[in-house]
């Protein structure tokens, strides 16, 4: 066996003795020994093994009372294996107990569906103890949905049940599945009635959960004796069994026997003109749907809080990832956020066959701007400026602050023929449109009477990195900038022309 291989065994065999101290009702001593184990999962795992080791601490933590973390584990196992099928022993071990958790919180149809699936995909697995307790899941889950039906409709359910137990039982033929095994077939031998095969099968796992100290087959074992006697119209002892049930569910914390028991208790209390005891088992069968019905709103509300928690925290830092490329002067892009959607735009435009464009804009004379109206105006200026760009540009266009009054446009174009003048590429008419927006623009709200600011833009295309399509955006604004301001420029490896302003 591999060292992975050995290191799952291991932790299987360890969740295995929580179990057990948790079917003895010691509690205390369970805790302890989960808390040990809740930070060791065997690195290098496969999905399934590590889900199947996830949901037994999920069963235990439930057993324990553990409501929140027993959801935690259930869903991080369940999210483990989400996109896998199932396949193998350990997959059916998985799927096995979350049927028990969701019978637990009380989805019995999902329950009987997922333990039914469970079986199928043990049988396609080597491990025979795994078989059997998929098994004893699926024939325990029929027992206790038969105890809900009506009587006409209860015994074929039973029936149902009893060819999985005995096929487990062939399968498992000592230790704890074993006893669980035999202590629920005798509950569906009762339901059927076969009262005298039904009483010695409970005997039997009575004796043998004496010698392992298992109060959860106890629990069983009298319940059943307790069916078998309300059979046989002997109520006094029926109730004495039916305490015992009830008392030993109560001590290992399994909220599913409890009710059920309790439950029935009540009944056999009543059928027997025992008002006393039956206001008794009432009173513990409500007391225990409370304490079930509050330790899951509990884990509800503390799972939703948590939720909530998770998606503060995602919201914070999607947040602060924004504003680490966002600009707050103007509210565009700023150089980090160009930088970081550049190379998606042009690995896009370059698989669709759209040539990108680079459009480079600067304020002419800024430094004047602001000498002459203070820096409060020409920060008003620049998100003027900011705004113009929006209108101008297309919704898809990225639109950033480079730097001080500097901006990008970085935006795509379909090939298009651009032969005899016909039609201007698109960087070239959004350059265009830009420059004649903030030449034409208002600015007296804004400026007062001062030096209404311009813009001159350089335009550079090609299948090129960020950096070259800007450096090459550069050298055409310089050329505007020389020629004159408030002008378009493009760069064209071999020639240089302007397209420039109506006058």
């Amino acid at each position: 066996m591999g060292h992975d291989g050995q290191g799952a065994t291991e932790a299987l065999l360890a969740d295995q003795e929580v179990r057990l101290l948790i079917d003895a009702g010691r509690a205390n001593e369970a805790n302890s020994l989960f808390d040990q184990l809740l930070a060791k999962v065997p690195p290098g795992l496969d999905p399934w093994t590590r889900a199947a080791i996830l949901t037994r601490r999920a069963v235990a933590a439930w057993r324990l009372k553990r409501i929140p973390l027993a959801l935690e584990l259930a869903a991080e196992g369940w999210s483990d294996i989400d996109a896998e099928k199932p396949t193998g022993s350990y997959a059916a071990d998985t799927l096995g107990r979350l049927g028990y958790l969701l019978d637990g919180i009380g989805h019995r149809r999902a329950a009987l569906e997922i333990s039914r699936v469970s079986v199928e995909v043990a049988r396609t697995g080597e491990d025979r103890d795994i078989l059997a307790h998929c098994l004893q899941g699926l024939a325990g889950t029929l027992n206790f949905r038969a105890c809900e039906l009506p009587p006409e409709l209860a015994e074929a359910t039973f029936r149902e049940a009893i060819p999985l137990f005995e096929e487990g039982l062939s399968l498992a033929t000592e230790g704890r599945i074993h006893i669980a095994l035999l202590a629920a077939y005798g509950a569906a031998l009762a339901g059927v009635g076969e009262l005298f095969r039904a009483e010695k099968t409970a005997n039997e796992a009575l004796t043998l959960a004496a010698r392992q100290d298992n109060r959860w087959a106890r629990s069983v074992g009298n319940w059943v004796l307790s069916m078998v006697r309300r059979r046989q119209g002997r109520l006094d002892h029926a109730t004495g069994f039916g305490r015992i049930a009830v008392d030993e569910a109560e001590r290992i914390n399994d909220a599913s026997l409890l009710q059920r028991y309790s439950q029935d208790l009540a009944d056999i209390c009543h059928e027997n003109g025992d008002p006393i005891g039956e206001a008794e088992a009432l009173r513990r069968n409500i007391s225990a749907r409370q304490t079930a019905i509050e330790t899951l709103q509990e884990g509800l509300g503390q799972a939703l809080e948590q939720r909530r928690l998770a998606i503060r925290a995602q919201r914070l830092a999607t947040a602060a990832q924004e504003l680490a490329t966002r600009d707050p002067l103007t509210g565009l892009s700023n150089r980090l956020g160009l930088e970081r959607s550049a190379q998606g735009i042009l690995d896009r435009a370059t698989a669709s066959g759209r040539i990108p464009w680079l459009v480079l804009i600067d304020v002419d004379w800024f430094k004047g701007v602001n000498d002459a109206a203070g820096h409060a105006a020409g920060d008003a200026a620049l998100r003027e400026v900011a705004q113009l760009l929006r209108a101008e540009c297309r919704g898809g266009d990225l639109i950033a602050r480079w730097a001080g009054d500097e901006f990008v446009v970085l935006l795509t174009d379909a090939v298009t023929d651009h032969s005899e003048g016909r039609t201007s590429p698109v960087g070239v008419a959004v350059a265009e449109r830009i420059r004649m927006a903030v030449d034409q623009h208002d600015w007296t709200a804004v400026l007062g009477v001062t030096q209404r600011p311009t813009v001159s833009v350089g335009v550079a295309t090609g299948h090129d990195t960020l950096e070259r399509l800007f450096a090459n955006a550069d050298v055409a604004l310089y050329r505007a900038k020389r020629h004159g301001r408030n002008r378009v420029e493009v760069y064209t490896p071999s020639e240089d022309y302007a397209i420039k302003p109506p006058r």
